[in-house]
């Protein structure tokens, strides 16, 4: 049976490294120390915890793979100082516009190829997210999917912010995803509405049963202060629903390393 090895190294919040294949990936930078508040219009955030590791710490990256630019929790002061290190910044069309210099903008289901070092192909598939409820705009958000493309069964899939939708049930419509990792916490920001922005933990599992055969591992849960659930209630809620054997906790700064099996009887079309 085929296999493939994926390394994650949660660094707090949205932020973690990715180690697929001889690529180094990095989610949603965010490196600021804990105590600082970020304001954007009527939005104030207020960071709590800061980075389990430096960007000194993580030696050289190859891609970000940035979900949105306009939030602070997503992109703070000391990941936009890191980001023009990187070979590229894969983000939304709008974001790309706004950042420039390395970045590349991709719409919901656009992807790009890059190579790994030992020649293969990494596509990377920009999949749709909603920052909140229907209707109330909060600004492009992509997740992702990616894969090599002489492997798609192995596919690993970030969801960014967004809440469950129809648009996540088609990410797993469409591809046979065995790690998603999910941004939860259901932030809840009362200057924007009494409506959450990110995934509950009741949408997580509900995520779970579409992706009925991928291990799930939460981030973006903690070290900042809209975050309306943490650890306790995703852990109760998969609890609950008898799907707690699913979850795969991450450590802070602790590389975590995660086999990929073939899942049988799914396939992904070349």
């Amino acid at each position: 049976m085929a296999s493939a090895q994926l390394i994650i190294t949660y660094i707090g919040g949205p932020t973690a490294l990715l180690e697929f294949g001889g690529v180094r990936l990095l989610t949603d930078p965010t490196f600021d120390p804990p105590g600082g508040e970020y304001r954007t219009g009527p939005v104030t955030l207020r960071k709590l915890t800061g980075p389990g590791l430096s960007p000194q710490d993580l030696g050289s990256i190859d891609y970000v793979l940035l979900s949105h630019d306009h939030d602070f929790d997503n992109l703070d002061h000391g990941g936009r100082a890191l980001v023009p290190l990187a070979q590229r910044v894969i983000t939304t069309s709008e974001g790309a516009q706004r950042l420039g210099g390395n970045s590349l903008g991709l719409k919901d289901w656009e992807s790009v190829e890059v190579a790994a070092p030992d020649g293969r192909a990494l596509r990377i598939i920009a999949t749709p997210a909603r920052h909140g409820p229907k209707g109330i705009s909060r600004g492009a958000v992509n997740g992702f999917v990616f894969f090599f493309t002489d492997s798609p069964e192995h596919a690993i899939y970030i969801s960014g912010d967004t809440v469950w939708y129809s648009g996540v049930a088609e990410v797993a419509r469409r591809f046979p995803v065995e790690v998603v990792i999910l941004h939860l916490g259901a932030a809840l920001v009362p200057s924007v509405g009494n409506f959450h922005l990110t995934m509950t933990a009741a949408e997580a599992v509900e995520t779970a049963q579409h992706f009925a055969d991928a291990v799930i591992v939460p981030v973006h849960f903690e070290d900042w202060e809209h975050f309306s659930e943490g650890r306790e209630q995703i852990v109760r809620a998969f609890e609950n629903a008898h799907f707690d054997n699913r979850l795969k906790w991450l450590e802070r700064g602790r590389p975590v390393l995660i086999d990929l099996p073939v899942i049988s009887g799914k396939s992904y079309p070349r």
